[in-house]
């Protein structure tokens, strides 16, 4: 489930919660209604390991040119939200071989592809993210063995999550250092 159409995806409430960490592990989604704070799943006091630390969003390179408006809105609310709380933010761009045919023959050329650019120049307009937190990764979907150079662009992809996201904890330990 992700931030499709009203009925099928999720409530862009739902997700600012589970920034924050008022969501309880196991968390159904209903997307209709956020969780509010008047419900007794709701966690009125989340700890640091039940707020977020990186929003990694994630959208399809070849479906990029169709997202609706909508959904384009949502994410911007969500990042809005996360950028108000100093959440760092990285969109993984998937699927590059259904976009790229020079991806598609060789994904070693990813970052020598202006196709592959150019999808990384429009999710930056629409979403709002700098180029450097946009990361292309292809997609195991067909592969029948593991593949070095797809890992590579995975592996760099939760490198980089995994960086920003002990950025923030750090930040967050020196602010409350100086308190």
């Amino acid at each position: 489930m992700g931030l499709e159409t009203q009925q099928n995806g999720l409530h862009p409430g739902d997700i600012i919660n589970a920034l924050k960490g008022h969501l309880p592990e196991g968390y159904e989604f209903n997307p209709f209604h956020p969780l509010s704070d008047q419900k007794k799943e709701f966690i009125q006091n989340p700890s640091l390991s039940d707020k977020a630390h990186c929003l990694v969003s994630i959208v399809s390179a070849d479906k990029l040119s169709i997202m609706s408006k909508e959904v384009i809105d949502k994410m911007k609310n969500i990042r809005a939200e996360a950028s108000r709380l100093k959440i760092p933010q990285v969109v993984v761009m998937t699927m590059p071989d259904k976009a790229c045919e020079l991806v598609n023959k060789d994904v070693k050329r990813i970052y020598y592809s202006k196709e592959i650019k150019k999808k990384m120049q429009i999710c930056s307009n629409e979403l709002g993210v700098p180029m450097n937190c946009i990361l292309p990764v292809k997609n195991y979907h067909e592969e029948g063995m593991l593949d070095n150079d797809m890992d590579i662009l995975i592996l760099n992809a939760m490198t980089l999550i995994m960086n920003f996201a002990n950025d923030y904890l750090w930040k967050l330990q020196q602010h409350a250092n100086k308190k």
